[in-house]
């Protein structure tokens, strides 16, 4: 076993990144599953600009005009009667 940490990666595009020096890689780590759809996916590019160019972030402290509808759907879609959308760091 080699380990990775000497690889300085500078980009990556779909399946692949590159390193300082221009080397191509398949990312099969995908950040321990953080990127599984790809670095770089252009539908989600497009989702983030579209989004934070409306608004960025809501703290949980506060609402905004889509929660509720995010709820529902969600709450629908597994069979619960309630949700707490929520991320407690350690996901990653």
């Amino acid at each position: 076993w080699k380990s990775l940490h000497w690889m300085v990666l500078e980009r990556g595009e779909r399946v692949h990144v590159w390193d300082v020096e221009g080397k191509k890689y398949f990312d099969f780590l995908s950040a321990y599953s953080a990127v599984n759809q790809g670095h770089c996916h252009p539908a989600i590019l497009k989702a983030l600009v579209e989004q934070s160019s409306t608004l960025s972030l809501t703290s949980r402290a506060f609402h905004n005009n889509v929660l509720g509808e995010y709820e529902e759907y969600i709450t629908n879609m597994f069979g619960y009667d309630k949700v707490l959308p929520m991320n407690t760091g350690v996901e990653g």
